[in-house]
């Protein structure tokens, strides 16, 4: 979301779901689409059908890999490099668009001159990649419009995440691919409300719809409406909350649907962190291994128990209707929240339902201004912006003007930093983290007997000519170190894993993998360097 809102005025998905089948190329940057979302997999299969050409980028071969036309497998963390170079290379050959660039973008000579550090020599040995492979990519991209981007973690967790972003933008913007249908710069989100927990304002540095807490008019506007005096100052990030816990400055956490003793990056530190609070909160439908650590826990409804909305990477709001009564002594997160405001004295929770708590919502948001319960019962779901109860919906964002202040399109001349967590003598390796379609994000989908019949344990994967000179054998345990933590875990020996690259998922309590990872952060997002961990490898 930082990179896009720099570069376009806006953090979101640009275009729709259903685009993606009509594109005429894709390219898949950072994403193991058909695990980690099988939905948009099949889309981009269904345009591969229709004789799209699919390019993926990845330090992986991951399974979209085998409906690809050019598979990248670069260095990880070198994401900034390639795609810049792959501006160089269509410019160099003239496939830029240059009335689009004319008319709809900024900043275009600066962007250019900042390519030429970006030579064949030094893309090839930064990346890995020969020279004629990039620029393949960059001619197929370019010269098959409509063109959509994806992307997904596999470039944003890394300490230059939000660069990574930025070269994904520049790629979109010269050729042109935004603001058009089946095109855009689309990154899909993690989980199913991701999406809609941000539009609400759980993030650090915003209000509802990303009005800025800095902003004196937005701020007055939430001031009047609440009846109380807000901050102007940016809290603190998901990452730096853990580390104000663990210097003592933050004294309680009341956390919400999270796990972060095993999605943290390097997570001893978040386990640290916790043991240090003076009182420790957990709301949660199960009682996971961060819960079973809190001083209180209390139980939340699945999404079957409940009434809302949530809102899905292509920003469409969409109506939740509770199926079945809560199970035993489980309440609602809005119903929890608001006993414990009024418990403690506090003005403006007394509500009685959701349909209350997004009316409010909608009022004080301009881009959900003309979105109501009664709509979205009758309309299926309505894709943000939707400034007026006459308005449709927005499938596609900037058809005539980006979002930005001037209304165009910010070119960003980028430089190179390599990734905080560099191999050596004594970390040879690099381990990246990965997701399986089996399994849902940390312990969530472990209580499915099914699932773990099919996935039910975690395997490092590791290239054979790596394991050769480990002296590794498919299916032995090894144990593995980083400058963090340890741990023991079973073999898989594949060529999926290219040389000198070796990945885990996160999916298992018995092998929690973010005791490895790296915490280096991203200067802008704060997002943690969770893609690039220098590891050695050890027989047990």
């Amino acid at each position: 979301m930082a990179g896009l809102a720099i570069t376009l005025g806006s953090g979101a998905m640009t275009n729709s779901i259903a685009e993606i089948g009509s594109a005429a190329c894709i390219m898949a940057v950072g994403t193991s689409t058909t695990e980690a979302h099988p939905i948009i997999g099949y889309q981009v299969k269904k345009a591969v059908r229709n004789g799209a050409k699919l390019i993926v980028i990845n330090p992986q071969e991951v399974p979209l890999t085998q409906f690809a036309d050019i598979h990248l497998p670069l260095k990880p963390g070198t994401d900034v490099v390639l795609l810049m170079g792959m501006a160089r290379a269509i410019i160099e050959a003239g496939l830029h668009d240059e009335k689009y660039i004319a008319g709809r973008c900024e900043n275009f000579d600066q962007f250019k001159a900042s390519l030429e550090v970006y030579t064949p020599e030094f893309v090839s040995n930064t990346t890995g990649l020969p020279w004629e492979d990039v620029v393949r990519a960059a001619r197929m991209y370019a010269e098959n419009d409509p063109a959509s981007i994806l992307y997904c973690m596999g470039i944003t967790q890394h300490s230059h995440g939000t660069d990574n972003v930025l070269a994904v933008s520049n790629l979109a913007l010269i050729t042109g691919n935004l603001g058009c249908v089946s095109g855009g710069v689309n990154p899909l989100r993690g989980q199913n409300n991701v999406q809609g927990a941000c539009d609400v304002g759980s993030l650090p540095n915003v209000f509802t719809g990303y009005q800025k807490v800095d902003n004196d008019e937005a701020r007055q506007k939430f001031e009047q409406s609440w009846g109380t005096s807000l901050s102007g100052k940016p809290g603190l990030t998901h990452t730096e909350i853990f580390d104000a816990a663990h210097n003592g400055e933050v004294k309680v956490i009341y956390l919400v649907g999270e796990n972060p003793i095993l999605t943290e990056a390097n997570a001893s530190h978040a386990l640290e962190a916790i043991a240090k609070l003076e009182f420790f909160v957990v709301q949660d439908i199960f009682l996971n291994e961060t819960a079973k650590m809190a001083d209180v826990v209390l139980p939340a409804t699945s999404f079957a128990e409940k009434n809302g909305t949530f809102v899905n990477t292509e920003r469409r709001v969409q109506r939740v209707c509770k199926v079945i009564d809560p199970v035993g002594d489980a309440k609602p997160d809005w119903w929890i929240t608001s006993v414990i405001a009024n418990e403690m004295g506090a003005e403006g929770f007394a509500y009685n339902s959701t349909a209350e708590i997004f009316k409010e919502f909608a009022a004080l948001t301009p881009s959900y201004a003309g979105i109501t319960y009664e709509r979205l019962e009758a309309e299926g779901g309505i894709q943000w912006p939707c400034p007026s109860t006459d308005h449709p919906g927005t499938p596609i964002l900037h058809t005539e003007k980006f979002a930005t202040p001037s209304g165009k399109g910010k070119l960003m001349p980028l430089e190179y930093r390599p990734s905080e967590d560099c191999c050596d003598l004594d970390f040879p390796l690099i381990l990246t983290t990965e997701r399986s379609l089996f399994q849902y994000h940390s312990t969530m989908t472990r209580y499915s007997d099914g699932l773990d019949e099919l996935s039910g344990g975690e395997q490092i994967l590791i290239n054979p000519l790596d394991a050769g000179k480990l002296g590794i054998a498919d299916g032995d345990m090894v144990e593995v170190k980083s400058r963090r933590g340890k741990l023991k875990v079973r073999a898989k020996l594949t060529r999926r894993s290219q040389p000198g690259v070796a990945s885990l998922s996160f999916h298992f309590a018995e092998c929690p993998t973010n005791l490895l990872t790296s915490a280096a952060l991203d200067p802008v997002a704060k997002i943690p360097e969770t893609k690039v961990c220098a590891i050695r490898i050890e027989k047990v």
